[in-house]
């Protein structure tokens, strides 16, 4: 019998797997927004509540969460690529915000059906290298937000924006590969055997100070994320550059931030995840600052390097949550990634409310300054290695 401690390659390769085909999909949205704002004339406001829409799901993520302690939902994770992939598909055929709005509903409900139980399998298979699933597991969800961009891109130039439906089949080819992969994982169905030693307002207060340190720090950073993700087309395309150009951009970010995710759980593993959070939130507002005075081909470089520190604080934090002591792992899970996609859903809803009211520019430029409050945070951190 494998011993728990051994990390698992395969098993986190196949979960891994599944994070990047479900996000591919899921990354959609922010590349078309230019053209769907120009489409159904929406104000950037309306185009940031597409996003609180998309996420507003989360708000059932601990009660996921909690099914998931109990039951096998290997299952979720393999059919939850097929549907996103299909609401996706059909944005440039929404013939008006409503529609815009239910599609992407449709997705919240997916995504959050895969992404509580995901990060749970995988520190089933990570054993004592958490910080080494954990940064698999978000690279693989960053190398999606850098292919998903340009897939859709692609499609857009070849079919035109209401052709964007033909990319269903692949989705589904998906969900069928999973099913012959994900489901011989049965380390899901340990959950069932998971007994609650305590009851859950143990496991609530037991996570609460991790918990508490986390939101701010995901607060404090959460204007900068958004502008520099969901907003970057937006930001780029008001600046007069081509819908190529800003999705190519976006996909710069992602992928370096790709790169931020794979190394920075695994150094977290070495050197801790409070000193890896630490520079992350020094380096961000700094790189924030270049971004706004710098432009040409010096755009490039410092968007490598801001995806890079941007993004990088994710695996070590899901490394920190799944850390704590519990019964309740994807409750726990759960609850975190609530307040992750609350916390960054209001945000790029401020962030369209600011555009609206006083431009993108100076919104850039408060999301830099805010960003700095990231480290008198991080500073009162505890963690395991303290």
């Amino acid at each position: 019998m494998e011993k728990k401690q051994d990390f698992q390659p395969i098993n986190a390769a196949s979960i891994s797997i599944a994070h990047l085909l479900h996000d591919i999909y899921s990354s959609f949205l922010a590349p078309i927004l230019p053209l769907l704002i120009e489409k159904l004339s929406i104000s950037y406001s309306m185009a940031g509540f597409l996003t609180v829409v998309q996420r507003a799901p989360s708000l059932l993520n601990p009660v996921v969460g909690l099914v998931a302690d109990k039951v096998s939902v290997r299952y979720f994770i393999i059919f939850t690529p097929a549907l996103t992939a299909v609401s996706m598909s059909l944005l440039g055929l929404a013939p008006n915000y409503l529609v815009l709005v239910l599609l992407l509903l449709i997705m919240g409900i997916s995504a959050t059906l895969f992404h509580v139980p995901a990060p749970v399998m995988m520190r089933r298979v990570s054993g004592d290298r958490i910080g080494l699933g954990m940064s698999l597991f978000m690279f693989a969800g960053e190398s999606a937000r850098t292919i998903g961009p340009l897939t859709i891109l692609g499609a857009v130039s070849i079919w035109g924006l209401e052709g964007t439906y033909k990319l269903i089949p692949f989705g589904v080819a998906c969900s069928v590969f999973l099913f012959f992969r994900i489901r011989r994982i049965r380390i899901s169905d340990e959950f069932t055997r998971d007994k609650a030693d305590t009851e859950l307002k143990e496991t609530i207060r037991t996570i609460m100070p991790t918990i508490k340190i986390l939101t701010l720090f995901t607060l404090s950073r959460s204007l900068l994320r958004g502008a520099l993700t969901i907003f970057l087309p937006v930001y780029l395309s008001s600046k007069g550059a081509s819908i190529w150009m800003a999705g190519i951009s976006l996909s710069v970010v992602q992928f370096s931030g790709a790169a931020g995710t794979i190394l920075s759980g695994t150094i977290s593993d070495r050197i801790g995840r409070k000193r890896v959070l630490m520079i992350t939130a020094i380096f961000s507002p700094i790189l924030m600052g270049l971004f706004m005075v710098v432009d040409g081909i010096l755009l490039f470089p410092v968007l490598l390097l801001m995806g890079l520190f941007l993004l990088a604080p994710m695996p070590v934090m899901l490394a920190a949550v799944n850390e704590i002591p519990n019964d309740h792992p994807a409750f726990v899970n759960g609850v975190y990634m609530m307040i992750n996609f609350i916390v960054n859903s209001a945000a790029i809803m401020t962030i369209g409310l600011l555009g609206d009211s006083i431009g993108l520019d100076m919104t850039y430029k408060i999301s830099g300054v805010l960003a700095i409050a990231a480290i008198p945070i991080i500073y009162q951190m505890k963690t395991v290695e303290d």
